[in-house]
């Protein structure tokens, strides 16, 4: 939906034009799955799909909310009630931002919004962020509070965990707020350092697919906040401040302290790699050897199906499809339990990849998946 309908929409609602149009991204992670919670390194870009919010601001305490995606009207809150965990709705996302801020000191007094989005939700391409940083990027432009990008995001993560209730990390905050067009985002998640690499897939004959399985997940539940428990008593059992203080090549020592800790060493044994696999990448990239990262994508889908468990039989399945059908690397991204998975292939091999990939689906049962090339784009920005 573009951006003068929301603005129409919008006036239909509330009976006066917004004060401004901002949209912001959804995202991709090309490599560094579950470490950004363990202060370790990412490597996610901005998708094309965006959310895109009209606001206007409200000076009597009055939060009004409403969504061109989801059924029912407009639902009117008080800012000065917002409490965490206390909304399971869509409303949780955009209410904990202002919240956050609010928290913060930020003397945001209310706001009337609508939104559209296009970012899939439930496919593990970070819907929830995008709609989060719209929100944020908007009322930091409207009541002028002068924050960086960077801290937009850790308001947005900080509206996550403690509003929303969900035990998200950084990532996904601050590659909404701050990739830019045409790069991957080399972030690393401890003390926020940013890096933009170079990504265009299309000028080197390749292309990047998402392949939304349709398999539902929610970072919410309870599978999502073990991994990270699980994480932290590794890094308490180990005597480090977080996972990413274990070196690569002291992974082995680490591991055999942790004795029969199984649980705890597997999920060790991938933040610890995955981490040295983002690395690679990023080198990879830089020395001009694109197709080279194709093996590495791979390797980090074994790590996440069998140390962190977290693949599921369709995401499996478009991994094992992807590479029997010539892909140059395939994995899942997200969160994992269901979502999507990135498959790095020639461009000629694009059809005969995705065609493999839709008949095995129909073989095996499972809901058709949605396919379509991720091209890194640009981050949050104000549209009018």
């Amino acid at each position: 939906m573009g951006a003068q309908q929301v603005r129409d929409d919008f006036a239909g609602l509330y009976g006066a034009e917004p004060e401004g149009v901002w949209s912001a991204p959804g995202r991709v992670n090309l490599i560094g799955e579950h470490t950004d919670y363990n202060d370790g390194f990412v490597m996610p870009f901005a998708l094309p799909h965006v959310a895109t919010a009209a606001v206007a601001r409200r000076d009597d305490g009055v939060l009004r909310l409403h969504s061109a995606d989801v059924e029912g009207g407009v639902v009117e809150l008080r800012v000065d009630a917002l409490a965490p965990e206390s909304d399971r709705n869509w409303t949780a996302y955009p209410a904990g931002v202002v919240w956050a801020l609010r928290e913060a000191g930020h003397p945001v007094t209310g706001a009337d919004v609508h939104l559209a989005s296009t970012v899939p939700t439930g496919a593990g391409l970070s819907s929830s962020a995008a709609l989060e940083v719209v929100i944020a990027l908007a009322l930091n432009d409207l009541y002028e509070l002068g924050l960086q990008r960077w801290q937009l995001a850790r308001l947005c993560q900080r509206a996550e965990n403690v509003y929303v209730g969900a035990p998200t990390g950084i990532m996904d905050q601050t590659a909404s707020a701050c990739c830019t067009r045409g790069h991957a985002l080399f972030l690393d998640t401890r003390d926020l350092s940013q890096r933009q690499i170079p990504l265009d897939l299309a000028a080197e004959g390749m292309r990047l697919l998402v392949v939304d399985t349709q398999v539902k997940h929610a970072h919410s539940d309870g599978e999502y906040g073990k991994r990270r428990a699980g994480c932290e008593k590794g890094a308490a059992l180990l005597g480090v401040d977080a996972l990413r203080d274990i070196p690569y090549d002291g992974l082995d020592a680490a591991l055999a302290r942790l004795g029969d800790e199984d649980e705890v060493v597997r999920l060790v044994r991938h933040v610890v790699t995955e981490d040295q696999r983002v690395e690679h990448v990023v080198a990879l990239l830089e020395s001009g050897e694109t197709r080279a990262i194709g093996p590495v994508l791979t390797a980090g889908h074994a790590s996440l199906r069998d140390d962190f468990r977290i693949s599921c039989p369709e995401l499996d399945l478009v991994v094992d499809t992807a590479l029997a059908s010539g892909a140059l690397g395939a994995r899942m991204t997200g969160g994992g339990f269901g979502g999507s998975a990135i498959v790095l292939a020639e461009a000629a091999d694009v059809e005969t990849v995705t065609k493999a990939v839709e008949s095995a689906f129909a073989a095996a049962g499972f809901t058709a998946p949605r396919t379509f090339e991720a091209v890194p784009s640009a981050g949050a920005l104000r549209v009018s």
